[in-house]
């Protein structure tokens, strides 16, 4: 008997299956957001109150002073600012490249189609760790006078957004040829019909109707870029060139670091893609469900 049939009054009996589901992801979400709960926690405390009472005690004051010094101590416009300028020429390069091979491999039939595709997306099948000691020392011999402030690719801003694009645009070219391949394809042939070139069938035909998927990959390149640790600390050794997931380093001295200070500096590290998220979240959770309703 379903609830739509039980007399007035009367509910549906309550599974246990059900109970045990809710309980799981009741305990997921709650694993998942105890860390972040738990920093929220010590960045609102003084390190005096902690050092004294320890970590696991109730708080006599709650302050928003680490969050001030902690942006202050680490000038932390700056950090933002070197990565703006990496993060959205990096994200726009991609979306514009990747969409361009996937437009090609999508929308015209020819024998190396499938192949070209493959070597975009084994790109990303390649450890970064593998390849960090010949393309090092590849920056370090590739002179860029009078274009990047050190006058190499290494240590400059521009040999990061090349190393994101080229690591990104194959997960990218993949994505947007599976999209693309699902438009009708009555829309190109109509448009060919019409005398429209190759360049406006992508611009002003193809690419429009990839807004979806656009904006979901999106904001994962923007988070995956932001939060990238691992090639600015390879390929920038000034520390000034950093960008702001490095400007933590700021906060720990030689002979003590400050926990709550520390706590309080990845928080405010992680606002703006928190901001990216929520504001792209309509678009980026459509184009994940993009093709779920089909078949």
């Amino acid at each position: 008997m379903s609830a739509s049939t039980l007399p007035q009054g009367r509910r549906a009996p309550v599974r246990p299956a059900r109970v045990v589901l809710h309980v799981f992801l009741a305990g997921t979400a709650l694993a998942w957001l105890a860390p972040l709960l738990w920093a929220v926690f010590s960045a609102l405390r003084p390190y005096a109150e902690t050092s004294a009472k320890g970590y696991v005690s109730w708080p006599d004051r709650l302050t928003f002073e680490n969050f001030t010094s902690a942006f202050r101590q680490s000038d932390m416009l700056h950090y933002f600012g070197n990565t703006l300028v990496i993060a959205v020429p990096a994200v726009l390069l991609t979306l514009f490249l990747s969409s361009c091979v996937a437009f090609y491999v999508s929308r015209f039939d020819f024998r190396l189609n499938l192949a070209l595709l493959l070597v975009f997306t084994a790109g990303n099948l390649l450890p970064q760790q593998v390849i960090i000691t010949p393309l090092y020392r590849l920056y370090l011999l590739t002179n860029l006078p009078g274009i990047t402030a050190s006058g190499k690719l290494y240590d400059s801003a521009l040999g990061l957004v090349l190393i994101h694009v080229a690591f990104q645009s194959g997960f990218c070219a993949f994505v947007l040829s599976n999209y693309m391949r699902s438009l009708p394809h009555e829309l190109t042939e109509a448009a060919l019909v019409d005398g429209a070139s190759v360049w406006r069938l992508y611009w002003q035909i193809t690419l429009p109707l990839c807004k979806p998927a656009m904006a979901a990959l999106a904001t994962l390149l923007s988070i995956w870029i932001y939060n990238d640790f691992f090639w600015a600390l390879v390929l920038i050794s000034t520390g000034a060139n950093m960008p702001v997931t490095s400007a933590l380093n700021n906060l720990s001295g030689q002979y003590f670091t400050d926990p709550n200070l520390v706590a309080a500096g990845s928080l405010l590290t992680a606002i703006p893609t928190l901001a990216v998220y929520f504001a792209l979240q309509r678009q980026f959770v459509s184009g994940l469900t993009l093709g779920s309703n089909k078949g």
